[in-house]
């Protein structure tokens, strides 16, 4: 019957009681809140597991508890962690994270989209010279109007390698709709090498620059990467005394 009903915890967390000694010193109601607990967790866990896969994040073991704070990376801790734990989903802002290469301005992006889906929230990861392709496509097959409406309802979308290669007329029109649809509503990452100041002359019409612009900055959070590359090292030796952790932060 739990299989059937797809309750997958509630199963595992009877099958457990039926083999712990001590359980029958229990009331039904006890056993009950167990179990129910479990099949929540269990519930959780999958849909954790769900946005995870649906995001398809660059990084996806990238967290926002390994973030380096240290000084010469630009990263101001206060900072991060207003952000992390605020209400920029849910508010739509945008996130802008700059800095040269290998400082880790993906990693970043990536860890901010995981820590959303911990929050239960939806993820898209896109790199934009992909992205410019994938437009073509879809336009061609038809299916562009359909996946318009679907990542208009996706609450973070990672825009990564911002300003990366030139751009066509047909996809600065569609970056235009793609973030009309999200501004002030869904949330934006968008991650690159590229100074705010030279997205005009990278877009290549003002009109559209001047639209994205405003649609972008009406509420955003910026982040400006500094310090030597990241790229190659492991992750674990990036972990310090700098790394925050969103459970004891105050």
């Amino acid at each position: 019957m739990c299989d059937a009903l797809k309750l997958d915890g509630l199963a595992a967390g009877l099958e457990e009681q039926l083999t712990l000694p001590g359980m029958g010193a229990m009331s039904f109601e006890e056993r009950l809140a167990l179990l129910i607990d479990r099949e929540v967790h269990c519930r959780s866990d999958r849909k954790l597991l769900r946005l995870l896969k649906q995001a398809r994040l660059k990084y996806g073991q990238a967290a926002i508890e390994d973030i380096d704070t240290r000084p010469t990376r630009g990263l101001d801790r206060r900072a991060v962690m207003s952000l992390v734990l605020g209400d920029w989903v849910q508010s739509g802002h945008s996130v802008l994270i700059s800095g040269a290469t290998g400082t880790g301005k993906s990693w970043l992006a990536c860890a901010l989209a995981q820590y959303a889906c911990r929050r239960g929230y939806s993820a898209v990861y896109q790199r934009v010279p992909r992205l410019q392709e994938e437009l073509r496509i879809r336009h061609g097959s038809g299916t562009f109007g359909k996946w318009l409406l679907q990542l208009a309802k996706t609450d973070v979308l990672v825009l990564d390698d911002w300003g990366v290669g030139a751009i066509d007329g047909s996809t600065r029109s569609d970056l235009l709709e793609i973030i009309d649809d999200r501004a002030a509503n869904k949330a934006t990452i968008i991650a690159g090498q590229l100074p705010i100041e030279h997205w005009h002359a990278w877009i290549g019409d003002a009109t559209i620059a001047d639209a994205i612009l405003d649609r972008i900055m009406q509420h955003h959070h910026r982040f400006e990467l500094t310090g030597e590359t990241l790229r190659g090292k492991d992750q674990k030796t990036r972990k310090d005394k700098g790394a925050i952790d969103p459970a004891t932060a105050q």
